[in-house]
């Protein structure tokens, strides 16, 4: 049975695939989505986090130092079995390298006999940005 998608939904849909390579609060998405205009109250982003959540679309995550939870789109096709890198400093997530993920990939199988499951990994450290 399909979901009936409301306009805030739809707002907070564009707004999250606009920014897939950040995670964001839901205070962060709920002021963005004021600022452009979009009434929606910070209990209806939470609970349409929670629905995307649940549904695969969104990643939670947490950031050091900090007790606020953190939510990266994965819905985007560019998203789909790629592996991803998340500075623990500034939030931005981008994609590993395609040649550099399969090596990787490669490697566990091969040292583990482990399968990596693509969609659900993310690699945390530091950005180059973050490192100066």
């Amino acid at each position: 049975m399909s979901k009936y998608v409301t306009r805030q939904r739809k707002a907070l849909l564009g707004y999250l695939g606009a920014h897939a390579d950040e995670s964001l609060s839901a205070q962060e998405l709920s002021d963005a989505l004021t600022a452009a205009g979009e009434q929606m109250s910070l209990s209806a982003v939470y609970r349409n986090l929670t629905e995307l959540e649940n549904e695969g679309r969104l990643r939670r995550a947490g950031r050091a130092g900090s007790r606020e939870v953190y939510y990266q789109y994965t819905g985007a096709a560019g998203c789909r079995g790629c592996l991803h890198l998340s500075c623990r400093e500034c939030g931005r997530t981008f994609h590993l390298d395609p040649v550099c993920a399969r090596r990787l990939v490669s490697e566990v199988q091969e040292a583990q006999g482990f399968a990596v499951d693509r969609s659900e990994t993310v690699l945390y450290g530091v950005c180059e940005r973050c490192r100066k």
